[in-house]
């Protein structure tokens, strides 16, 4: 079974990924201030307002990522769009019955925040396609400028390649991470035919 290896996985504080598409501020702001309008009982509207000022960093504290979250834009069109025909729906109707409306708007962010986890790791998974070092240009959540994911690829049809993918992987972190040195003699070329990923693994962290 071919196998992934992420490489550069850094924790980082996220506002969320939704906010980072083109038409999050204008929508949002529409549902913001049009809540009142949306329930007949006072004690929904401030609960409602609440749920869509939070949005977006309730967004990033539900994801439980172990990964950075970071999106492409397909996908991240392809969330937005879900979310806001959903919430153009919602809108659509008169004033509903007391606690309607935020129970509704919980199961829209539910929703999206099922969709936004699935199209992160669906791209994480998508590099085992590959064999070697692979990137993809993504959007971070983080900050919402362009940025780009590398991840390490197993599904190597030889030895050949594979030999020459963990060369691959060896310049990668020799030049960006200054990690090998001369005493790395578990990964030189008589090693590599028969490398697997724990062997990687374990010669990586003991020096």
């Amino acid at each position: 079974m071919a196998l992934l290896l992420c490489l550069g996985l850094t924790a980082a504080l996220a506002r969320g990924c939704l906010h980072c598409h083109s038409n999050f501020s204008e929508k949002f702001s529409f549902y913001r201030h049009h809540v009142n309008l949306k329930s007949w009982w006072v004690g929904d509207i401030p609960v409602s307002g609440s749920l869509l000022t939070d949005w977006s960093q309730d967004t990033m504290k539900e994801l439980h990522l172990a990964i950075p979250a970071e999106i492409t834009r397909e996908k991240l069109d392809r969330v937005a769009n879900a979310v806001y025909q959903k919430m153009d729906q919602l809108y659509q109707g008169k004033m509903y019955f007391p606690g309607y409306f935020p129970n509704e708007l919980r199961a829209i962010f539910r929703e999206q925040v099922h969709l936004i986890q699935n199209a992160i790791i669906e791209s994480r998974i998508d590099c085992q396609r590959h064999c070697g070092i692979f990137q993809y240009k993504t959007i971070s959540c983080t900050n919402c400028t362009d940025s780009h994911v590398v991840c390490f690829g197993y599904n190597c049809e030889s030895s050949a390649e594979w030999e020459t993918a963990v060369r691959g992987l060896l310049l990668y972190i020799n030049k960006w991470h200054n990690l090998i040195s001369p005493s790395f003699t578990c990964l030189e070329p008589p090693h590599l035919a028969n490398l697997t990923l724990e062997n990687a693994s374990e010669c990586l962290t003991q020096h």
